[in-house]
């Protein structure tokens, strides 16, 4: 993957970005073709198709490439079509695929005020997922993404086994990725990628996975996925539940809502309640910064900052290009008036594991 720059995470364009363009090969364009589609909240099917065309030229050489582009061959390689193809023989041309080059001039806008400073002072992530449940790309590269703007962790919160819909993580899977973690930090520090899980918030309040592992677990994102037109008063008594677990350090898109698509929706409950639970508890709501969710709403927001809630400004990633969504989140705080020290990814990764240890019984 191509390396991004210090700066870029934050909207500011990069001039060495811009050089390094013109001597780009063609699988690092692929990709970051496949990024930057990501980050945009393009179509599935239009990512995957740049990133199997750059899994199918991989282990070819230039040389190779370019014998085919010269004879119109790269059609014939299984996962490259008309529109890889084309940014393949740019790319070997010495210049910047017109594909990438237009979504390069898309690059988002720089965040200024109180959403910039809080951008600049996140240290990582704290939800994310790969395909090891319902996420696109492997736990290298989602961490490799995260570490290449300067963050210091991120956190691995792949789904518990409740969620089938999203291939959550049973015991013994969630205990092989654990060991996975393992290996690969000891390969990127200072780097770390934190074992994390997002707990489904069960019926009754109870959280998806066994107690035993969730104490092991640097960061619990506890979150509600299902019943969520449940009756107001339940509601509130099954987060209440949740977020006076030992185990739970952040409370996941809180509202549940969806703001495309058929599929609209937001979950009712007390949110005062909810939120006086959390500023007992010490746990942090989360603000969720996916472009379809940015969750809370902003007056649960704002209620949340008046009751002492700790916040947590997170992407809910599910592909390495999704990462850039922090934007929003930054956004939403500065909005509502969040206070900075009380965002507890702004914090050291030893003040954060502080924290989150405080809550396990």
């Amino acid at each position: 993957m191509l390396t991004r720059l210090s700066g870029a995470g934050s909207g500011e364009s990069s001039p060495a970005l811009s050089v390094s363009l013109t001597t780009m090969q063609p699988v690092e364009a692929l990709r970051r073709i496949a990024y930057l589609l990501e980050r945009d909240g393009a179509e599935s099917y239009k990512v995957w198709a740049f990133r199997r065309a750059a899994a199918a030229i991989a282990e070819l050489g230039p040389e190779r490439l370019r014998q085919l582009a010269a004879t119109c061959g790269l059609r014939q390689l299984s996962g490259v079509g008309e529109t890889t193809a084309r940014a393949i023989t740019e790319a070997l041309e010495g210049g910047a695929p017109s594909y990438l080059s237009a979504l390069e001039a898309r690059e988002p806008s720089k965040l200024e005020g109180r959403a910039g400073e809080l951008r600049g002072l996140l240290a990582g992530d704290c939800h994310s997922h790969s395909d090891w449940s319902d996420g696109g790309s492997p736990t290298d590269e989602m961490a490799e993404a995260a570490r290449e703007p300067g963050h210091r962790y991120l956190a691995l919160t792949d789904h518990s086994p409740r969620l089938t819909v999203a291939h959550g993580l049973d015991r013994e899977r969630l205990l092989r990725q654990l060991d996975v973690v393992q290996e690969l930090n000891s390969e990127m520090a200072p780097f770390r990628i934190l074992t994390g899980i997002e707990v489904d918030i069960l019926e009754d309040g109870s959280l998806d996975q066994d107690e035993d592992l969730l104490a092991r677990l640097d960061v619990v994102v506890a979150s509600v996925h299902s019943k969520l037109k449940m009756e107001s008063a339940a509601m509130t008594r099954r987060m209440i539940a949740a977020v006076e677990s030992p185990h739970t350090d952040i409370l996941g898109h809180c509202t549940g809502r969806i703001l495309v698509g058929r599929g609209r929706r937001e979950s009712k409950f007390d949110a005062d309640a909810v939120f006086e639970a959390c500023s007992r508890t010490g746990t942090a709501v989360e603000i969720n910064s996916r472009p379809e969710r940015r969750d809370p709403p902003p007056p649960l927001l704002r209620k949340a900052v008046d009751a002492g809630c700790l916040f947590c400004v997170d992407t809910d990633s599910h592909a390495p290009g999704q990462l850039e969504w922090l934007g929003n989140g930054c956004e939403q705080a500065a909005d509502a008036d969040v206070p900075h020290d009380r965002v507890v990814n702004t914090w050291s990764i030893a003040q954060l594991l502080t924290w989150a240890d405080a809550h396990v019984a």
